[in-house]
């Protein structure tokens, strides 16, 4: 009996424990809750892919003590939802898009010279005072190595040979900016400097195209190493990102001339988190973040301290291009027109 009655008294207390340390947790959880709900915020709209943003958005959280919420989206699509937001931002970061596919609305955007500002490249500065660079982008071809065999692809001009019909990949350039970099690198390059020689080369680049165009740019490069296509029209990091990951696929520099476009990072006017939005633009622009970015995310830096990332070709050995009428806000729209008419066959 009095073995029985130590067993309950066990029970007893050891139900009474395992209560205190249920509402000691469930108090604690409460806690950490109500902590990060005191957190400042951070509302970011980007393009990029998760697996780039992720570990630098951790280190800015942990860094700044911030809770960081990202939208992701096509840049077509969430600079316009920019611009319908702009009398009450629901965002106050816009990370990515090119320069050229965003200078034209420059006005929705914050002027803030970055601490960093004085480190970046001279062609990488922020002249207009609302576009701070990120990344340094040259545009690309990806060619799917299994299904290319021996076909010869080392430019634009490859793209028009009939065994690639319906075979390439291309995002449309009014919703994806690495596609509307495409789109001027053809334009300049197929135009041997001259924008308005290159239509034609666009005209029968659509006709290959079968009538595809993608959504988004990440639907390029994936539909490439996944064998859905056998070369697609993309950027540099993406590519070199599946060729390192292992996938059947090679980079290619056009032959005829690549145009490296940067990227940038924007603080939306009228921010409703100002003051975080720009310690943003402070971290990502950092020799910390940018190392980090060349190092383990492919990407080259648009700051004079840091080096290119390992096994990317060095710019003196390309045919290197520039533009200059690609950011142009009228110039872009007409540009961007244009192509569409000539994809679905309409008369100009």
């Amino acid at each position: 009996m009095k073995r029985e009655k130590c067993w309950r008294w066990a029970l007893v207390l050891l139900v009474l424990v395992a209560g205190i340390l249920v509402l000691g947790s469930w108090q604690l959880l409460g806690q950490e809750e109500e902590q990060a709900e005191d957190l400042p915020e951070l509302v970011i709209y980007s393009p990029h892919p998760l697996e780039f943003t992720q570990p630098l958005l951790d280190e800015f959280e942990k860094e700044a003590g911030v809770r960081v919420r990202l939208i992701n989206g096509g840049t077509g699509k969430l600079l316009q939802r920019v611009k319908e937001e702009q009398e009450n931002p629901q965002a106050d970061i816009l990370w990515g898009g090119s320069v050229s596919m965003i200078k034209p609305d420059a006005g929705l955007f914050e002027d803030y010279e970055s601490v960093n500002e004085p480190m970046m490249r001279p062609e990488f500065k922020n002249r207009e005072g609302s576009m701070t660079r990120f990344t340094d982008v040259p545009s690309v071809l990806l060619v799917n190595t299994d299904l290319a065999g021996d076909w010869s692809i080392e430019g634009y001009e490859d793209l028009l040979n009939p065994r690639l019909h319906g075979k390439i990949a291309m995002a449309d350039p009014a919703v994806s900016s690495s596609s509307y970099e495409q789109l001027i690198n053809m334009l300049y390059a197929m135009g041997k400097g001259n924008p308005e020689r290159g239509w034609d080369y666009v005209g029968s680049l659509a006709a290959n195209l079968d009538g595809r165009l993608l959504e988004r740019s990440a639907d390029v490069y994936d539909g490439v190493a996944r064998g859905r296509y056998v070369v697609g029209c993309t950027f540099e990091e993406a590519a070199l990102t599946y060729q390192r990951a292992g996938a059947p696929v090679r980079i290619v520099y056009m032959k005829e001339g690549v145009i490296s476009e940067p990227d940038g990072v924007y603080i939306l006017r009228n921010a409703k988190h100002m003051a975080v939005a720009k310690q943003f633009v402070d971290f990502i622009t950092g020799h910390g973040a940018q190392s980090f970015i060349a190092r383990n995310l492919h990407r080259r830096s648009v700051r004079k301290d840091v080096a290119a990332p390992e096994g990317l070709q060095e710019k003196d050995n390309l045919v290197m291009l520039s533009a200059a009428a690609g950011d142009i806000g009228e110039v872009r729209q007409q540009w961007l027109e244009r192509f569409r008419r000539i994809f679905h066959g309409e008369k100009e």
